[in-house]
């Protein structure tokens, strides 16, 4: 059965094996925000992957220093912030 992460899941793959060869290497991020999406869809489904991947790609930019920053292992719980 065909579910919606995997269509998350396939264009990713398809932006690492396309589009990425194309560009030069500038993530900030380890993992690299494609890994990163990658394992938030595989650990998380379509939902809360997606979620979370865009969150991630939102940090992307010159003003944040990047570095380590792993999928959580559980959802993110606003108490716990």
């Amino acid at each position: 059965m065909f579910k919606l992460k995997h269509l998350f899941i396939l264009l990713i793959k398809f932006y690492r094996k396309v589009i990425s060869p194309l560009t030069p290497p500038s993530c900030r991020f380890y993992p690299t925000c494609s890994a990163y999406g990658l394992e938030a869809f595989e650990r998380h489904g379509a939902f809360k992957g997606f979620w979370l991947t865009a969150r991630r790609i939102s940090k992307c930019h010159p003003f944040h220093e990047g570095g380590f920053d792993p999928v959580p292992d559980q959802w993110p719980d606003k108490k716990a912030e």
